[in-house]
């Protein structure tokens, strides 16, 4: 370890790992951006066991924030304002290491009082200091917290709507929204077999369980580094949440379809319609934001597949569309995410109430748009990582309603008609939540 980034990764770690966690939760919390903004700018610096160490202190910050929230009112007198904003998200790192982890004592306290230099509020380290001895000295920890959205991890809005929309699920809900998800695999069938690839995991000794709804998936028993695993650079496999998994086997495109899959950004989903089904006419990935599309094409380009790129705003047709109906239609929407959380656990403090109605209303008016572009006799699948019933089931229910030529078909033989669709909660079968529903264009729509 001798080159100059070697010495300035070392130099940084020792002094800046907890100061750089505040960082990024006061960036994710006060300025609103995204954890996927903000932390792999923080992290470029150091080793990959403290690039893991940030993730593991911003995320469990993020999941039990209403917790923490509560400890800091009950031992800080007035909260704190301006330059010295900062020190509370420091605070909340402390207590969460003190009662979630297993960070001992000595190095929680004094490493975070430490890190009040680096954050350049010194004067407060006193006052840090005193807050985690008093958080200790109180067992405030050990203590039950008797507010129910509180321990859900969930701010007020959310567990509200939760409430409303799973009565009887939602403190196993609540539950899993808070666990930290597995990482699911996705077999490159163009590239090899399922059965091929669980020989090279198993002589690398690596642990999966497998999903009796899933053709193309495994499971990981215990994180990995994923581009360590064997066929990584040779694109034998994507990671991709199991419900996600399950959009190119709804979509079922048939040899020559025409294909577009809206708002296609990361790739995943268009890189396994790829592989479903290697004979289409075209696939064609559109996506509103250019630089999302870069994703796109690195997925794609890993595992050999080829779709035209294209984009564009899908409401504004006459920039992208030549005219041609499309036999399949996957629409992603866009959505609140809220099934993604305990993946993303910065989405419920990045979306607010407000957001909802505005995003039903986008959707909409996308759903409507895309259903112009569906041949007669084509089949469009409208998905979301939702767990919102506005923007899933009563979405769709209200199209059927306001679209004689449109109706709805069953995703498995197990379906309800009412309502309409499949939804899949976060944990269900161990998948993230997820909506779908499969329409069909009749044959005699104009």
């Amino acid at each position: 370890m001798n080159s100059s980034s070697d010495k300035q990764r070392m130099k940084k770690t020792s002094k800046t790992l907890r100061a750089d966690a505040a960082k990024v939760l006061y960036q994710i919390l006060e300025n609103g951006q995204s954890s996927r903004e903000s932390l792999p700018k923080i992290q470029e610096l150091y080793s990959d066991k403290d690039k893991a160490w940030l993730q593991e202190m911003v995320f469990g910050v993020l999941r039990q924030l209403p917790v923490l929230q509560s400890w800091l009112r009950q031992l800080l007198d007035k909260p704190l304002k301006n330059k010295y904003k900062v020190a509370e998200h420091l605070i909340m790192l402390g207590f969460y290491q003190l009662a979630f982890t297993r960070v001992s004592t000595h190095a929680a306290v004094s490493e975070t009082v430490a890190a009040a230099r680096q954050l350049k509020v010194e004067p407060l380290k006193g006052l840090i200091n005193a807050l985690l001895r008093n958080f200790i000295r109180q067992e405030l920890a050990q203590q039950t917290i008797n507010d129910p959205q509180v321990s859900s991890g969930l701010p007020k809005w959310l567990f509200k709507r939760l409430q409303v929309a799973y009565p009887e699920q939602l403190e196993e809900l609540c539950v899993s929204m808070q666990q930290k998800p597995p990482i699911w695999l996705r077999i490159n069938t163009r590239q090899t077999n399922v059965e091929s690839f669980k020989k090279r995991l198993d002589e690398q000794g690596v642990e999966y369980s497998q999903s009796e709804e899933h053709l193309d998936g495994l499971i990981l028993s215990k994180g990995q580094d994923i581009t360590q695993l064997p066929g990584y650079q040779q694109g034998l496999f994507a990671v991709q949440d199991g419900a996600a998994q399950l959009a190119a086997g709804y979509l079922d495109t048939q040899e020559n379809d025409l294909v577009l899959d809206c708002c296609a950004a990361p790739g995943g989903k268009t890189c396994h319609i790829l592989e479903r089904q290697p004979n289409l006419q075209k696939c064609i990935a559109l996506d509103i934001d250019d630089s999302r599309l870069d994703r796109v094409r690195e997925n794609l380009t890993r595992l050999n597949l080829d779709a035209e790129l294209v984009a564009a705003d899908a409401l504004d047709t006459s920039s992208w569309w030549d005219g041609q109906l499309f036999d399949r239609i996957l629409l992603d929407a866009p959505c609140s995410a809220t099934g993604v959380i305990r993946r993303h656990p910065d989405i419920k403090w990045l979306r607010k109430n407000a957001d909802i109605e505005a995003l039903v209303d986008l959707q909409k008016q996308i759903l409507a748009t895309m259903w112009q572009l569906l041949k007669p006799g084509g089949t469009l699948v409208y998905a979301t990582c939702s767990i919102l019933p506005e923007e899933n089931h009563l979405q769709i229910t209200e199209f059927l309603n306001n679209n004689g030529d449109a109706t709805l078909s069953k995703l498995s033989e197990h379906d309800k008609i009412s309502p309409p669709g499949r939804q899949i909660l976060p944990g269900e079968k161990q998948m993230d939540g997820f909506y779908y529903a499969r329409l069909l264009k009749s044959s005699n729509a104009t």
